[in-house]
């Protein structure tokens, strides 16, 4: 199963309120019952840590009320960075859970209502991520943003998507520096501090979400001591949004559609990794 990448739009962790808007970077994962090992192989980086994978397994079946085999492999290919605030564990996490459901005829666990079906299915791969210690909010957010698309608004402290709507067809620059930023590491305090502000960027996502992207952004760099000056450069050069996304150190610049490598010809970016994705 497939689930996909996000950027921050606003980052939940100084009032629990937080916003995302999917792009189309994908994660997949396959899951198969077989042997007497349990194995996890994460394709893109076979150095990270298999802990949060066998737990969205292990939770999956208990949710399920099926016993856990004792033989299963689970093969991992994502072409998001991990630990750079692109919503790699969210993704990882939906990818992971939707397929072993998939797997085990899980049909039978479907309501009437195929949105709330979903939205369970993302509760589940929130609570796996908080049980691995990836997370600070339980990042519903992210991967609301990941499974659905377009732009969510959700609180995290109940899990709960307040709204969600479509985003024109973007370009959305990655600048993804060398250094990886773990969740664990972080001076949550310092975001704690800016809850009065971000409340109000809550209001201004529901109508510009390209400025409160910038303005979080720019909130989450000093937070986080992050250089955000080629973010502040994009603005200048007309990009739509720009801003730290998650916890950094990664930086998203929203352009037009098609005009992304143009616009990353002429920014100067030395000393950042570039992808280039789309909103979806």
């Amino acid at each position: 199963m497939i689930s996909h990448g996000a950027i921050t739009v606003i980052n939940a962790i100084p009032c629990g309120i937080g916003s995302t808007v999917g792009i189309d970077l994908k994660t997949k994962a396959e899951f198969k019952i077989r042997g007497y090992e349990r194995n996890v192989d994460i394709i893109n980086d076979r150095n990270e840590s298999t802990e949060m994978a066998k737990i969205c397994v292990s939770n999956t079946f208990e949710h399920l009320r099926v016993e856990e085999p004792k033989g299963w492999s689970l093969r991992i290919d994502s072409q998001i960075p991990i630990s750079k605030g692109l919503k790699s564990s969210s993704s990882a996490c939906n990818a992971i859970v939707s397929e072993v459901m998939n797997k085990i005829s899980a049909k039978k666990e479907k309501k009437d209502d195929p949105e709330e079906y979903v939205l369970d299915m993302i509760r589940l791969g929130v609570r796996c991520a908080r049980e691995a210690n990836v997370t600070v909010t339980g990042a519903f957010d992210d991967a609301c943003g990941c499974h659905l698309g377009g732009l969510v608004i959700t609180d995290n402290r109940n899990d709960m998507l307040i709204g969600r709507s479509e985003v024109e067809k973007h370009d959305v620059i990655l600048l993804i520096p060398e250094a990886k930023i773990r969740k664990p590491a972080l001076n949550v305090g310092a975001f704690r501090n800016m809850a009065d502000t971000s409340r109000e960027l809550v209001n201004l996502a529901e109508k510009d979400w390209y400025a409160a992207l910038t303005a979080n952004g720019s909130l989450v760099a000093r937070a986080v001591g992050i250089n955000d000056d080629i973010a502040k450069k994009a603005i200048s050069m007309g990009a739509l949004a720009a801003g730290v996304s998650g916890t950094g150190p990664s930086i998203s610049v929203v352009v037009g559609r098609n005009e992304g490598k143009n616009f990353l010809k002429d920014l100067e970016h030395d000393g950042y990794g570039t992808m280039i994705a789309r909103t979806r």
